[in-house]
């Protein structure tokens, strides 16, 4: 397993991630964290870990540079820009497919909160590197138009007690063209603080990861799409 702490260019910063790598990754998971989060977001982290045990890689990644964050605290301006952070997540997909490590390795996208608005504007920028995009307690209504122009699979978790985010995610279901799911966390909170709620939203976004390589082994077959 390769780890290493790595920087990722994009057009108007250099940001900071963590890149861990297992033998023989089947693909690589690329976090797009929520608003006033980093990388150091111990929810992610834990997502992560659990998604390397079944040999995926993952990136956990800063969106915004240092001064950013800094003005970002006072003035709450950056965290929700998702076409800038959009921008920057479309960047570090270029940038994987230049390591020797993630080079041709599928990429999904994992947002949490208004990540999951950037990380669908992103998986409609880069349709043909894009395997999924799984969006936990996210805000892909914050997308917009992007939403339409989705073209790959789309897994929505969202938390049984967070009932506005919950009916927020239902309207940017109807809105999107790919085959997508729901899955509802019974009891969990916005955080999914509760106890095994954070372990059912990584088995959930492993089992979905597995079914979409599958598929991707097999492109006739079809993924399901909620009504």
């Amino acid at each position: 397993m390769i780890s290493d702490l790595v920087l990722v260019p994009t057009t108007d910063a250099t940001l900071p991630g963590d890149l861990v790598v297992p033998t023989a990754a089947r693909a690589v998971v690329l976090f797009a964290h929520g608003s006033g989060s980093s990388r150091h977001s111990s929810r992610n982290r834990m997502v992560a870990a659990e998604l390397r045990t079944s040999g995926f890689g993952t990136l956990l990644m800063d969106l915004l540079s240092e001064r950013e964050e800094r003005h970002d605290a006072l003035t709450s301006e950056h965290r929700f820009d998702i076409p800038l952070l959009g921008r920057r997540l479309v960047a570090a997909i270029d940038w994987l497919d230049t390591q020797p490590d993630t080079r041709g390795l599928p990429v999904v996208l994992f947002g949490a909160s208004t990540g999951a608005a950037a990380a669908l504007t992103a998986a409609a920028e880069r349709p043909g590197r894009v395997l999924t995009v799984v969006s936990r307690g996210g805000r892909p209504d914050l997308a917009g138009d992007a939403l339409e122009q989705v073209p790959v699979p789309v897994l929505l978790i969202v938390g049984g007690q967070d009932e506005q985010v919950q009916e927020l995610n239902e309207a940017a279901a109807r809105r999107l063209r790919a085959p997508h799911t729901i899955t509802v966390v019974q009891g969990a909170t916005h955080l999914f603080a509760e106890p095994g709620a954070l372990e059912e939203v990584a088995e959930t976004a492993r089992q979905w990861c597995d079914a979409r390589l599958g598929e991707k082994r097999e492109p006739g077959q079809a993924a399901q799409q909620d009504e």
